[in-house]
């Protein structure tokens, strides 16, 4: 079953004259005043709400998780070190996130958003997933301390040109662990972002469209923040020694990836950019891979069908990965070229 989003009354959305719902509002004040009481008068007057909507907003807070305690000088947050993903932890762009406690996938609740209405800019928040999907319909592991969201978008975008939204999502996820635990991530084709060798981030993208246009396009995110991870996977709490804040990461990717959108212009000059970026951040270009089927039984030869071979060449500006083929004897032989989604690479020696 499927548990609902975190529900928002009317009296508890109401915003002030600096555009807060009543919990972003007490949480702001509360988190400023770092442990001291704040008086029930004091947060009325500064929300522009009466004594009883700053209690019930002070409750319903209590009741998501919140250690705040009242006491005879007012409410003080015991607790600064909570790490919530709800709607009202992102102030005034509260109205575009929707959270679940727990979901299939986000992936799924942000089409239905989409064929609601829900316009540009919502994200879906879980704190896990039952059904979380990877890439060809694998399954994406959702444990507690993982950040696992989808970003819809609405864009002004040829359906052909969906792969720089995925591009785009994965060059964000690399800057976002960069900055939550001080390494250098690396990118992988097509959707993959790994440290020291190990996997810390995932994108997927799903669209639709009507004639050459996209209607919306959904794109799912799944960062390895707190969560344990198996031999293959590394977390950034792992690498940094102690646990971080999912709130950050989410911030810091959503401050990225509006950074690219707004810098990178839609046009054939932007998507060359936006390719020489990725190939900058890539790892494994120059290396040896191996071309599999992208429904593959595993990262072994031995256990898929070989497609093609040669030397990785990073992106070409349709996001396409290039490989190059020895020549033969006569005439240089023509680079192998593949489409997101269509296979998937074995990486020799990474």
């Amino acid at each position: 079953m499927t548990v609902p989003a975190v529900s928002v009354n009317l009296i508890l959305f109401m915003v002030n004259q600096k555009g807060l719902s009543t919990r972003a509002f007490i949480l702001r004040e509360l988190r400023r005043n770092e442990g001291a009481p704040v008086s029930g008068e004091t947060l009325a007057h500064g929300a522009g709400i009466s004594r009883v909507a700053v209690w019930k907003g002070v409750r319903s807070l209590v009741a998501a998780g919140y250690s705040i305690v009242g006491e005879e000088a007012g409410y003080r947050l015991a607790a600064a070190a909570e790490d919530f993903l709800y709607p009202w932890e992102f102030g005034e762009k509260e109205r575009l996130f929707r959270h679940f406690v727990s979901t299939g996938s986000t992936m799924d609740r942000s089409r239905e958003a989409a064929e609601q209405g829900l316009g540009s800019g919502t994200v879906i928040t879980a704190e896990t997933q039952t059904a979380g999907r990877g890439r060809s319909g694998r399954a994406w592991a959702s444990k507690p301390g993982g950040l696992f969201f989808t970003i819809l978008e609405r864009p002004d975008m040829a359906v052909a040109d969906y792969v720089q939204a995925s591009m785009e999502a994965q060059i964000a996820a690399a800057r976002t662990v960069e900055r939550l635990c001080g390494k250098k991530a690396a990118l992988r084709w097509p959707n993959d972002v790994y440290i020291k060798g190990k996997k810390i981030a995932g994108i997927l993208t799903e669209l639709s469209g009507e004639g050459d246009r996209i209607r919306w396009i959904s794109c799912g995110v799944g960062l390895n923040i707190n969560n344990r991870t198996t031999t293959d996977a590394i977390s950034c709490a792992k690498i940094a020694g102690h646990d971080l804040s999912r709130r950050e990461g989410l911030t810091v990717f959503l401050n990225e990836a509006e950074k690219l959108r707004s810098s990178l212009a839609a046009s054939d000059a932007g998507r060359q950019e936006l390719a020489a970026l990725w190939n900058s951040l890539a790892e494994g270009i120059g290396a040896e891979v191996l071309v599999i089927p992208a429904e593959h039984g595993g990262k072994t030869a031995e256990k898929n069908r070989i497609l093609g071979k040669g030397i990785f060449s990073g992106l070409d500006p349709s996001g396409r990965c290039i490989i190059k083929t020895k020549a033969g004897k006569e005439r240089a032989a023509a680079p192998l070229m593949y489409s997101p989604g269509s296979v998937s690479l074995i990486f020799k020696g990474l």
